[in-house]
């Protein structure tokens, strides 16, 4: 089997590592002064690319799930980590329909937790702003939500 990686190089490791035991809900399988990796089989990958007039590079991370209780779930845990939380319920990005929560990591990489509710047929709510999705900052509990429109909370996507 297949497993998709993904390095992402941070400031603080000791910080990192909190954050992503958090977001995993398990603690690193491998774990040095500088390094630290997790072997996950849950979740799977959904991997995206969009040309969209933003930076090369990535984007953002985040995790599927699929159903509500797998989300309000995530979102607890995340929560109970005491990381700020983001949330976008029925909000419509990337040609979908989800309803999701952001939060963003300690080098400040956007992470966004969601679950798809359908398809669309625009890449974001009908009159928003060319892009939408990621918050573009990691001081989350500083951005404005708007539940009808991703787009109020900055540039990038899906």
């Amino acid at each position: 089997m297949k497993r998709f990686h993904v390095h992402v190089s941070v400031e603080d490791i000791e910080d990192s590592i909190r954050f992503y035991s958090a977001m995993f809900n398990t603690a690193p399988t491998v774990q040095k002064p500088d390094y630290a990796k997790w072997m996950l089989e849950d979740p799977r990958i959904n991997f995206a690319i969009s040309q969209r007039g933003a930076s090369a590079g990535v984007n953002h991370l985040g995790i599927q799930v699929d159903s509500d209780n797998e989300l309000a779930a995530l979102q607890a845990q995340l929560e109970a980590a005491n990381l700020s939380v983001v949330s976008e319920p029925q909000t419509t990005c990337c040609y979908a329909e989800s309803d999701k929560h952001w939060t963003t990591d300690p080098s400040g990489i956007a992470w966004e937790s969601y679950r798809t509710l359908g398809s669309a047929p625009t890449y974001n709510r009908a009159g928003a702003q060319a892009t939408c999705c990621a918050p573009p900052s990691p001081k989350l509990q500083t951005l404005p939500t708007d539940a009808t429109n991703c787009c109020a909370l900055g540039s990038g996507c899906c």
